[in-house]
């Protein structure tokens, strides 16, 4: 996987023998270089200086991008132990060593924590596994706790058949679009 945009365009970020390797069960489904882009191209006159959220992280080639396109900020929100590794890694050698470490941890615990401290966010990329029920416990937690900034945009990724709802808390969905069996929902306060 390689980022295809901003000052580390080119900068590979995971190879594919991660993919092979058990991670406690569970498949890594990278976004793909298309969404990536579509991702991008949607966020692309926010995400300078944005303080952006990479949630279910894995190969934290969204965040990593994120930061290559002008984010300011880059949280990689991350449960699995090896891939939070691989990340800091490709941190250290993509050269974004500044950049904040990245959070090993559940996506509800790093929010909670977040509302705690006032925390608020411009940009949040939402992937969890495509058959878990988790964005159904996020996306209320960043409405209800008042996590999104002003203008601030959630995106999710997820498979085109899951219906997810159309407003959590203060968010309110306001545009799809499809790539293939992948969906990207975007939100606003």
């Amino acid at each position: 996987m390689r980022i295809s945009g901003g000052i580390a365009k080119g900068r590979k970020t995971a190879s594919k023998n991660l993919f092979t390797k058990n991670l406690a069960g569970e498949r890594v489904r990278p976004t793909s270089s298309k969404v990536r882009e579509a991702f991008f191209d949607i966020v692309r006159n926010r995400i300078e200086g944005a303080r952006f959220v990479d949630l279910y992280a894995g190969t934290g080639t969204v965040g990593l991008e994120a930061l290559s396109r002008g984010a300011g900020y880059a949280f990689f929100v991350e449960p699995n132990e090896l891939l939070v590794s691989m990340i800091n890694k490709a941190l250290q050698n993509i050269g974004f060593p500044d950049k904040p470490p990245v959070l090993k941890g559940r996506a509800d615990e790093f929010l909670l924590k977040a509302a705690l401290k006032n925390d608020r966010f411009d940009i949040f990329f939402i992937d969890p596994p495509y058959q878990s029920s988790e964005i159904e416990t996020v996306l209320p937690l960043i409405g209800e706790k008042g996590l999104l900034s002003e203008n601030g945009l959630v995106i999710v990724e997820h498979f085109f058949k899951k219906h997810i709802p159309d407003r959590a808390g203060s968010l309110k969905t306001r545009r799809t679009y499809r790539y293939g069996d992948t969906m990207l929902t975007m939100y606003t306060a």
